[in-house]
């Protein structure tokens, strides 16, 4: 073979392996991931974590395609899609997920995290993982849950500041549909109103609603401070979230992309707390910038008063995979 004959041959040779690279990246199975709030939420944080290492860990051959911002639906919605295997992965907050296993209603407990870093640390902790994998994979059919993820600590929001558990008497909080909620905040004094996270914005323009609760950075994102500009830091409860996958889904995986998935889950865990977190001071600041009323010195003792002897209670009456997380929350300093 001459020179040149050489050279055309070794050319040939690499466009057809890049090719096939292309070929194969081309041909890289895609999943649905859904989840109800904004991209540039922590959802999106999370969702982009899990993407980019389970592409890392299949060399390719696996993929996600994001629907943020309720494409799919609300939250309750979107559970009852994940367990028809209609969607593939979704992000979905604690809360809502006790719509389909009440007992995890338990991460919903006021003052269960009483900080950030506490709050960062039980996320990514073992033992807490494992107590809600547990309780989900006791109690409900046809999904998985995958890992642990949060958006930080919840706060009160509205048209009135809210400097003491007094200014909650007799009005109106949208609050997530959980036992959890239905006992705190009535013990408060307040009247508690269930409604999809799409409905917030205008009922509290109209006053359907006098305040709503939730993670700095969702308030920001979703521009609720528009129609309730005052902001008050009662950190009353951990904004917590887990990855679902359907079992259909599941189920169709080899043993090996299992594990890439769980990866990905794992990825999460480990790295979307903290900087779920980061953007929930960056959104604190934008917000003062704006003009939001931001009430700093709540007087949490006066909430905690009433919530910590209703923890054990809660616990107790959710079920025993509740009682267990709630063990496992208390020993994480």
């Amino acid at each position: 073979m001459g020179r040149w004959q050489l050279r055309a041959a070794v050319i040939a040779v690499a466009m057809g392996a890049f090719g096939g690279v292309g070929a194969r990246a081309d041909d890289a199975r895609h999943f649905s991931f859904a989840y109800d709030q904004p991209h540039s939420t922590g959802y999106g944080i999370a969702a982009d974590l899990f993407n980019s290492k389970l592409m890392e860990m299949s060399r390719g051959s696996m993929a996600i395609d994001q629907f943020p911002g309720a494409q799919l639906g609300q939250e309750p919605q979107m559970l009852q899609k994940i367990r028809t295997g209609d969607i593939d992965f979704m992000i979905s907050s604690t809360a809502n997920a006790a719509t389909v296993a009440p007992e995890s209603g338990v991460l919903s407990i006021h003052y269960l995290f009483r900080s950030e870093d506490q709050l960062i640390k039980a996320i990514a902790d073992p033992r807490l993982i494992a107590a809600v994998r547990e309780m989900f994979d006791a109690t409900v059919k046809d999904g998985h849950v995958l890992a642990l993820a949060t958006l930080g600590l919840r706060d009160l929001y509205g048209k009135r500041p809210v400097a003491s558990v007094d200014d909650l008497k007799g009005y109106k909080v949208r609050v997530q549909a959980t036992p959890t909620e239905d006992t705190l905040f009535p013990a408060y004094g307040a009247q508690t109103v269930h409604m999809p996270f799409g409905s917030v914005y205008t009922s509290l323009q109209t006053g359907v609603v006098d305040f709503a609760e939730n993670g700095i950075n969702v308030y920001d994102s979703n521009k609720h401070y528009e129609v309730a500009p005052v902001l008050s830091m009662t950190e009353h409860e951990a904004n917590n979230s887990v990855i679902w996958v359907s079992d259909k889904l599941w189920a169709s995986l080899t043993d090996e992309q299992k594990g890439w998935v769980q990866a990905a889950a794992a990825e999460v865990g480990a790295n979307e707390p903290a900087q779920a977190i980061a953007l929930e001071h960056k959104s604190l600041a934008k917000l003062q910038k704006l003009g939001v009323k931001v009430v700093t010195n709540v007087d949490k003792a006066s909430f905690i008063k009433i919530a910590e002897p209703l923890q054990d209670k809660l616990a107790k009456g959710l079920g025993p995979h509740a009682e267990k997380i709630l063990q496992v929350c208390r020993s994480i300093e």
